[in-house]
């Protein structure tokens, strides 16, 4: 069982940066893959990144790449989203995730996680 808690939401305007954490308890967080997904009002939960368990392999969706990167502490059992130029549309309900496996890649399909953390909300204001 693994136990997943999200930090560092909250209120930014457009252009600014907030730094996402997952800690993650268990001392097998290096072999779990991770991801970040977010819900914004109305809309599904949607993939945002993903790492698996080495930082070898990342992903991302096309809408934040370049302003997003995903990273990963095994020692610290941490995973972090740092977001830049942060827009309006970024606004959400961010969640983390963990797979347990050493997957060669990262996942992006959020259906494949076992382990979700309870969300922090992040919003842009324009």
């Amino acid at each position: 069982q693994v136990q997943l808690v999200e930090y560092g939401g909250g209120l930014v305007q457009a252009g600014g940066s907030l730094r996402l954490s997952c800690a993650a308890s268990g001392r097998t967080f290096s072999r779990y893959a991770m991801g970040w997904f977010r819900q914004a009002p109305g809309k599904e939960r949607e993939f945002v990144a993903g790492i698996n368990w080495s930082g070898g392999s990342i992903g991302y969706v096309d809408s934040v790449k370049g302003r997003f990167t995903i990273s990963r502490d095994n020692a610290k059992t941490t995973v972090y989203l740092q977001m830049n130029s942060l827009k309006p549309e970024d606004t959400a309900v961010y969640y983390c995730a963990a797979k347990p496996g050493l997957w060669t890649t990262y996942v992006r399909q959020q259906g494949q996680y076992d382990y979700w953390g309870q969300g922090t909300q992040v919003t842009v204001s324009s």
